[in-house]
């Protein structure tokens, strides 16, 4: 019987959540955390922590799981009824899984829904994968015949994000899954509830107990999870000097690695572009999600000679933006996700700012009592500004855009290249050739053309450079979570 067969109830301050371990509700034996809605300073609940002889219990579950469930094994069409059976699931509790999302990181109710029924596309899409996915045969080169299988690599450790917890967390839980492992997966200290939430719709679905278990806690709890000698595989989506900390202890170990890291992505527009349209993306670009996006679209380059004009389009687009408390309706911003990350975007706009770069637009924190109490900041535009500098090379994760222009390709594509990161771009043009050359000189993992934030779950996503190794999403993405084999059989 289900053991989450009804939508759970919002949090309570006075309460500690449980985590999920071997696919069973259990008290974090860890100290507790507080979660805190950004919107207004209030505390949702607390969610108990793991310590590492937890995240090893986990483990230890995950395996004794897969030996006795026999999941890897199982004919593909058997894990596809689990996981189609949990986007259903998913998508029935969409509102109180975007209710969780919106309460955790601020992200508006509407964008937090959108990303719930996102989620429940993702497993529905892998369910699809896992069942019309075809092992291969090589032709043959002597008296024999080839074929290409393709197994699982065992447990697995996903360790996810709090910008996008939804999605991210489907992103690793149903390829994992479809693939044939088990997964043991961190949630971000600030976002456990959804993160636990959409744990337990899975389980719901009929997935055999042990098979998937959702700890939280903070570096003690992720150490002990990519370190641990059972683990086949390290699923990452964060910062890179973390992605970078986890590689090198890996490589040790030889453990397989995916890491969806930073990035610093150019948006490009040429002075033949529809300057409207662009401005309308490139401003959603940025400042959609209050800028906690790896793709945000904060590097800025326009063509000097339509530079004046599209600035003034940006400027107009910007001052539309309703930033307001995440429930309303009316809000097309919601804060940024906790008081810390508020203070760290605050520090690289006055660093800038002392740098020699002129605000053009926001730049602080807005007035108001509906703002009263809540990490808020303002979209920000910033101008006057190098591509080297300090502002236009970190990832600040917030509604901050560097304005920049340039004059000629070749110019724009050494200063578009000119980053350690590698993830996103886009460019807006009408000459399809252009269009063509460009995108294929950008070293980006994706590239947009007269568009931005076109994500499709069927499509490969990953970065070049220091934006991560491996790819999510697609065919490539549940194969990230296999191994193959190769067997030859003689005539």
């Amino acid at each position: 019987m289900p053991l989450f067969a009804e939508p759970a109830e919002m949090p309570r301050a006075d309460e500690t959540e449980n985590l999920l371990i071997g696919g069973r509700p259990v008290p974090g034996d860890g100290p507790a955390l507080d979660v805190v809605n950004p919107a207004n300073g209030a505390r949702i609940g607390r969610v108990g922590t793991s310590s590492p002889a937890q995240v090893r219990q986990a483990i230890k579950a995950a395996r004794k799981a897969l030996e006795v469930s026999g999941w890897s094994h199982q004919l593909p069409h058997r894990r596809a009824r689990v996981l189609a059976t949990a986007a259903d699931e998913i998508e029935r509790q969409a509102d109180h899984l975007a209710e969780l999302q919106m309460c955790e990181n601020g992200k508006t109710r509407a964008e937090s829904r959108a990303q719930a029924m996102a989620a429940a596309e993702i497993f529905r899409y892998y369910a699809a994968v896992c069942e019309c996915s075809e092992e291969a045969m090589p032709p043959a080169r002597g008296d024999y015949f080839t074929m290409t299988v393709h197994e699982p690599v065992g447990v697995v450790a996903a360790l996810t994000p709090w910008n996008s917890p939804l999605t991210m967390g489907a992103q690793k839980i149903a390829p994992a899954l479809a693939a044939g492992n088990a997964v043991v997966l961190k949630a971000a200290e600030t976002t456990s509830f959804v993160t636990l939430a959409l744990g337990q719709c899975v389980l719901t679905a009929g997935l055999p107990e042990g098979l998937l278990s959702v700890v939280a806690g903070g570096v003690e709890t992720a150490v002990a999870l990519v370190e641990d000698p059972g683990i086949g595989l390290i699923s990452f989506t964060g910062g890179t000097a973390t992605g970078q900390h986890i590689a090198r202890g890996a490589a040790a170990r030889l453990v397989p690695l995916i890491l969806e890291l930073g990035g610093k992505s150019p948006h490009i527009v040429f002075g033949d572009a529809d300057l409207g349209a662009a401005a309308k993306a490139v401003a959603s670009g940025i400042f959609g999600g209050t800028g906690q996006s790896c793709v945000a679209g904060s590097r800025l380059f326009v063509d000097r000679a339509v530079a004046a004009e599209f600035q003034a389009l940006l400027l107009e687009e910007a001052r539309a933006m309703r930033l307001g408390p995440p429930s309303d309706p009316a809000s097309t911003l919601g804060p940024l996700a906790s008081f810390a990350h508020r203070e760290r975007v605050e520090s690289f706009v006055r660093r800038g700012v002392e740098a020699g770069g002129e605000i053009l637009f926001g730049g602080a924190r807005p007035e108001g009592a509906e703002f009263t109490g809540g990490a808020y900041y303002q979209p920000t535009i910033i101008g006057n500004i190098d591509n080297a500098s300090e502002i236009a090379q970190e990832e600040i994760f917030g509604p901050v855009l560097c304005f920049m222009t340039f004059e000629g390709e070749a110019d724009l594509i050494a200063s578009a290249n000119d980053s350690v990161y590698g993830l996103a771009a886009g460019i807006w043009t009408a000459d399809y050739r252009r269009a063509w050359r460009v995108a294929r000189a950008l070293e980006a993992g994706t590239v947009w053309i007269n568009s931005y934030k076109q994500l499709s779950i069927a499509a490969p996503f990953g970065g070049f450079k220091l934006s991560g190794l491996g790819r999510e999403k697609g065919l490539q993405g549940l194969r990230a979570y296999q191994q193959a084999k190769s067997l030859y059989w003689a005539c």
